[in-house]
């Protein structure tokens, strides 16, 4: 996970423990997967890059090193501040990722790192996004995988097999609380198939042009598993 935008407010109370999490180097997913979401989905930078859900900053940050001028929008006071702390190079907002504060046409991309699946209204949000980028803009995401999300491995070995959730189209609600090496997190969100998010691009008038499942770039880290099952969708999606 990187984002916090969510129902307004509802990550503030875990905001300390996810600079903690986030910051942490090498230690969560995100270290292992940014590289090939960069390469791979993100085009080269134009005139304006929107965050959507940019946490405290980590994204964003990865963004302006390769070239990007960039805005960012969370619903945490608290991450916005560690943000702008970190590197005020950005511009950041507080603001709900289906009621940006920005005009039509404004950005040619847009950014969303874990966040479509973590913000009250997935398909709003894609219909701003949407809004405010110019024509021939793109949308580019990662959100965790709908047939693996809330998989459970039958052991820790690295080939212990995944084992799938009882119904794959069924929303659920995420609110998971994980330890690791000292630091606590809790995760929120929901689970979504495909299909949703398929129609929620449609709807909102973009036009899917990239889909990837990456691999961990390292097996260390306990990632090695998800080299046989994938944890991230990413994709790139331009309105037309």
């Amino acid at each position: 996970m990187t984002c916090s935008v969510g129902r307004e407010g509802e990550w503030e109370p875990d905001a300390e423990s996810w600079v903690r999490w986030a910051r942490r180097p090498n230690f969560d997913a995100y270290w292992h997967y940014r590289d090939s979401f960069f390469d791979a989905v993100v085009p080269p930078p134009g005139r304006r890059t929107l965050e959507i859900g940019c946490g405290e900053g980590r994204v964003a940050r990865d963004l302006l090193a390769r070239g990007h001028r960039v805005a960012a929008v969370d619903t945490s006071h608290t991450l916005l501040r560690y943000a702008r702390q970190e590197d005020s190079s950005a511009s950041y907002a507080l603001a709900d990722s289906a009621a940006l504060p920005f005009p039509d046409r404004h950005f040619d991309l847009a950014v969303s790192y874990n966040a479509l699946q973590v913000v009250a209204d997935m398909a709003g949000t894609m219909r701003e996004a949407a809004r405010v980028l110019d024509r021939n803009g793109r949308l580019c995401a990662c959100v965790a995988h709908p047939l693996t999300d809330l998989g459970r491995f039958t052991g820790h070995d690295p080939d212990a097999p995944l084992t799938m959730r009882r119904s794959y189209f069924e929303r659920l609600r995420v609110h998971d609380t994980v330890q690791r090496d000292g630091l606590t997190m809790t995760f929120r969100g929901w689970t979504y198939t495909l299909e949703d998010y398929a129609i929620a691009l449609e709807e909102a008038g973009l036009r899917i042009e990239a889909i990837r499942e990456p691999r961990p770039i390292a097996t260390s880290g306990g990632y090695e598993r998800w080299r046989q099952a994938p944890l991230f969708l990413s994709f790139r999606a331009i309105k037309s």
